[in-house]
């Protein structure tokens, strides 16, 4: 099998990890091109965009693809549509890989919205010192805030209008409960904006601030295309390209 990874996350490489085992298998993966210092998946590896729903369609049919798993990141809505519309038009069965997403414990003091704009909106009556975990793509929500003082986190330093008073942490995942814990302490952070990103390796700080009772602003997840089958491990990712290969693959939709 022919198998194209829409990657770019933790999953997505552990998937890459568990296919390219597979006796047979020839595993692509293509990444945004986002990060300037992607880890890098094993098997073969493709940087960039498509040229939309058709120049997708057309990759897959060139390239012989018997399987499209779409395990990019929850919050990269649009590939995720281009996939689903592209997959239908090449006849290649598609398969979305998307890690459980967060939910509130006790003692949480969670804030659901729906954008990056209504957590902007939220932050007059939550907190003055922002720890912002939301990437450096959506900045500019936040640039005509001129009270809020923010430490934002990414891999990459940010591009683009940002808030007045920010200072920029740049590191990469998974963080430590104790690490998280002393960053909340040391820059006297008092609210949090996080995208409901799911897995293991940014958790911790929701840890964090449930200890210190820190009010936590969490983006929703975005709409996924319907009918889509969904995998929530690459384990079960595995499992179910297996079951297609068994019935052929071309009719595993």
């Amino acid at each position: 099998m022919h198998i194209l990874v829409l990657g770019g996350t933790t999953e997505a490489r552990r998937l890459a990890g568990l296919l390219v085992d597979v006796p047979g298998n020839r595993v692509t993966s293509s990444l945004a091109g986002r990060v300037a210092s992607p880890k890098l998946p094993p098997g073969e590896v493709r940087v960039g965009g498509f040229g939309g729903v058709a120049g997708l369609a057309d990759w897959l049919r060139t390239h012989q693809v018997d399987a499209l798993i779409d395990a990019t990141h929850p919050f990269a809505g649009t590939i995720s549509f281009h996939a689903a519309e592209a997959a239908a038009a090449a006849h290649v069965p598609l398969l979305a890989l998307r890690r459980p997403g967060w939910a509130p414990g006790e003692g949480d003091d969670w804030h659901p919205v729906g954008s990056l704009d209504e957590a902007a909106r939220a932050l007059s009556r939550l907190g003055e010192r922002v720890f912002l975990t939301t990437g450096r793509m959506g900045l500019a929500a936040f640039a005509a805030l001129h009270e809020p003082w923010f430490l934002m986190r990414s891999v990459d330093a940010p591009e683009g209008p940002c808030p007045p008073r920010m200072e920029v942490l740049l590191d990469r995942g998974p963080f430590t409960l104790e690490g998280e814990r002393d960053l909340l302490r040391r820059h006297r952070i008092d609210v949090l904006v996080t995208k409901d990103s799911g897995g293991a390796a940014t958790a911790p700080k929701l840890t964090a601030a449930r200890e210190a009772g820190i009010p936590v602003v969490v983006v929703r997840r975005p709409p996924v295309p319907a009918g889509v089958p969904v995998a929530d491990t690459p384990e079960a990712a595995v499992a179910r390209l297996r079951a297609w290969a068994g019935d052929g693959v071309r009719n595993g939709r």
